[in-house]
């Protein structure tokens, strides 16, 4: 894409030279101000157009430690400084212009057939290097042959222009001439009014137009996002740089949040051309959440691992109740103080009516190393669970049974089967007996996991 840009411009240069000459040999030995002026003006041409090569290749460059954001602006630069020039040339020629319509001498005008030769080749190179730039600048998003396609353009009618000036002097019109040339002036000064208006506008960053609709409708789409609160955008050279904000529930967990926020850049890159989004997200509280969510929200900001939570309504106020585990190795005084924060935390969420109870209990142990028990171990501690089953007569057929030794005492885990039609609350509580009977059973067994599944 790149080589692309500078062949083009290179090849902007070579007509651009090519018109210089021609257009200035034919004016001095016509005396056409008209047509010396439009030799200027492809001079300028000539200087802009060297001037958005350079800019091209600079733009190219990536960013570096002192150019965050590329070097794409060196486009905008290079289109503002065209902007002078055509207005430096405008007022030249409306000064020479004026001065012939109102000396009425010394002007003599030859309408050759070279004068009107020289202007039609000029007609159609700049047909069709305008309608190349323009396609180049379209695939490329770049500012500076967008400014020289806009540019050329503008040159088919001052073209247009001359040549009417000097049909008017080849029948006998002397001022047909300089009126087209302040005609060409004219164009010139619409043509950098305009280069120079959109130029400003890169330079200051005005949105591209209509990007902050856009960036919103394709941000609105992605699953998971609340609302769109903020959108910025500014086009550097061929790239859009995008800051959007962009709200989600503050129940989501963070993986969650993160997945989110990638989608949301991948929808921005694949549905704007150039496109480099920063989405930034905003945790927000939805109509929907559950008491039971907020209470989780603020557990989980706290960094606090809680379960067990139970909420009741009695009459006017609420009653909360849960487990919290914190390191078995805090002293009370430390997990009470975790305890109290959390409670008045729920209590400021929730109102000051709310009614807080807290449990606190150790939390198990991570990472800690063990082995397998012995064989003789395991059977035993498997046929203490059948025994102990067998007595409650709900629970059946305990297998998988696995015992690991650890410094703290063992760990015991099962499966076992039970009839589908319990509910849950009646397996767990059955469950939680067999997990107590063993734990009674043997004082060395310091956790038991009971797996319930269905019997068949």
């Amino acid at each position: 894409m790149q080589d692309h840009k500078e062949q083009v411009a290179l090849t902007s240069i070579a007509a651009s030279a090519g018109l210089t000459v021609a257009k200035a040999i034919v004016g001095l030995m016509t005396g056409s101000l008209a047509i010396l002026s439009e030799a200027g003006h492809s001079l300028i041409d000539l200087g802009a157009t060297v001037m958005t090569y350079l800019a091209v290749r600079i733009s190219g460059k990536p960013a570096d430690e002192q150019h965050h954001y590329g070097h794409g602006k060196i486009e905008a630069v290079s289109a503002l400084a065209e902007t002078a020039l055509l207005f430096l040339l405008s007022g030249i020629v409306i000064w020479e212009a004026a001065n012939r319509l109102i000396a009425h001498e010394g002007h003599i005008v030859e309408a050759t057939v070279w004068a009107f030769g020289v202007m039609i080749v000029s007609i159609v190179v700049d047909f069709f290097r305008a309608r190349a730039l323009a396609r180049a600048a379209k695939a490329t998003q770049s500012h500076a042959l967008e400014a020289d396609a806009l540019h050329f353009s503008s040159d088919l009618w001052s073209s247009l222009a001359v040549i009417v000036g000097l049909a008017g002097v080849h029948f006998g019109l002397p001022w047909a001439d300089s009126a087209a040339a302040l005609v060409v002036a004219a164009l010139v000064c619409v043509a950098g009014w305009r280069l120079g208006r959109r130029t400003i506008d890169m330079l200051i960053d005005v949105a591209p137009p209509g990007a902050a609709d856009k960036i919103t409708q394709i941000a609105s789409k992605v699953p998971g996002i609340v609302r769109v609160e903020s959108v910025r955008a500014r086009a550097v050279g061929e790239t859009t740089f995008i800051e959007v904000a962009v709200a989600v529930s503050r129940t989501l967990a963070l993986d969650r949040v993160n997945a989110i926020k990638a989608n949301v850049a991948k929808a921005l890159r694949d549905g704007i051309p150039g496109a480099e989004p920063i989405v930034t997200t905003d945790p927000v509280a939805l109509d929907n959440e559950t008491v039971l969510d907020r209470i989780m929200v603020i557990a989980r900001n706290r960094g606090l691992a809680v379960h067990h939570v139970t909420v009741h309504d009695i009459r006017d106020r609420l009653a909360v109740a849960l487990d919290l585990e914190v390191d078995g190795k805090l002293s009370l005084r430390a997990a009470h103080e975790l305890a109290d924060g959390l409670e008045d935390a729920i209590a400021a969420e929730l109102g000051p009516g709310v009614e807080v109870e807290t449990h606190i209990e150790p939390l198990q142990p991570q990472g800690a190393t063990g082995r397998e028990a012995p064989p003789e171990r395991v059977k035993a501690v498997e046929i203490a669970l059948a025994e102990s089953a067998a007595e409650g007569r709900v629970i059946r057929d305990v297998h998988d049974v696995r015992v690991r030794e650890t410094d703290d005492g063992e760990i015991v885990n099962f499966h076992c089967r039970v009839d589908p039609d319990l509910t849950v609350q009646a397996v767990h509580e059955s469950v939680d007996a067999l997990e107590r009977a063993l734990k009674q059973r043997s004082a060395s067994i310091k956790r038991v996991i009971g797996h319930a599944e269905p019997m068949r």
